[in-house]
């Protein structure tokens, strides 16, 4: 039982609060079991699992190392208001991008929550990877790891470079649709093809101008009420399920 929250391996985990922390050692932290099951379904590299003293460590993480935490030490650990007594340390994964039929690349997106639920959406959705590109929030952040509930362990989710992304997609016959206001289309106007990519931008200032250039075809959703314009994750939900469906009319 760990007592105290000078504890070096207390401290390491701490460090995991911070993006440096992430990067250096290449592992993230999940909280609640529901997020811990999943990972560990998904077979992702889960280091450590550490139990508040109160909790029942559950069986399918047994074969792993847990470290028991007095309740103190464990607040000190976890990022969520009330949480549920048990977190994990997670190995990321080095995946790297091949294109295949549908693509979601999201451009310089800074809001975690929104992060977060176009990954989700887009495995509900049956995209097969999902690019997050420079500016955005880091994949690994607590708030975009909870806003996916899990779905990042099912979809590949890779940052990378939106324009070598580009060039790989056009390389392999991808069909890449980027959304603006200027020079668009009415989405239920896109073009089809068995290869798709998505690219959705900045809350404020929307998808940067060189991919739009890079792109076969600019599409919009239109507005009928007075709302200036819509949530990014919306416009992306909204974009995917309606390539989803015209990739299964071919």
């Amino acid at each position: 039982m760990i007592t105290s929250v000078q504890n070096e391996q207390i401290k390491r985990m701490k460090q995991l609060h911070q993006r440096k922390g992430r990067t250096q050692t290449g592992t993230f932290i999940i909280e609640g079991e529901h997020l811990i099951e999943e990972a560990h379904a998904a077979n992702w590299d889960i280091h450590t699992v550490v139990v508040r003293e109160d909790i029942a460590a559950p069986h399918y993480i047994l074969d792993t190392h847990i470290i028991r935490v007095s309740e103190h030490v464990f607040a000190s650990i976890a990022q969520t208001n009330n949480p549920q007594g048990i977190l994990a340390v997670v190995a990321m994964k080095k995946d790297t991008f091949r294109p295949r039929s549908l693509t979601l690349m999201i451009d310089a997106v800074q809001d975690p929550g929104n992060i977060g639920t176009m990954i989700r959406t887009a495995d509900a959705a049956g995209f097969d990877a999902v690019i997050v590109g420079k500016g955005s929030v880091d994949i690994y952040n607590d708030k975009v790891i909870r806003a996916t509930q899990g779905s990042i362990f099912h979809i590949d989710v890779i940052q990378m470079n939106i324009a070598d992304a580009i060039e790989m997609l056009c390389e392999n016959h991808t069909k890449v649709i980027a959304t603006a206001l200027e020079g668009a289309v009415d989405y239920t106007e896109m073009d089809v093809h068995e290869n798709m990519a998505l690219i959705v931008g900045n809350e404020g200032a929307g998808v940067e101008q060189s991919f739009i250039d890079a792109s076969d075809q600019i599409v919009k959703i239109p507005i009928y009420g007075q709302a200036e314009s819509l949530n990014v994750s919306i416009a992306a939900s909204i974009l995917m399920y309606d390539m989803k469906r015209k990739i299964a009319t071919l």
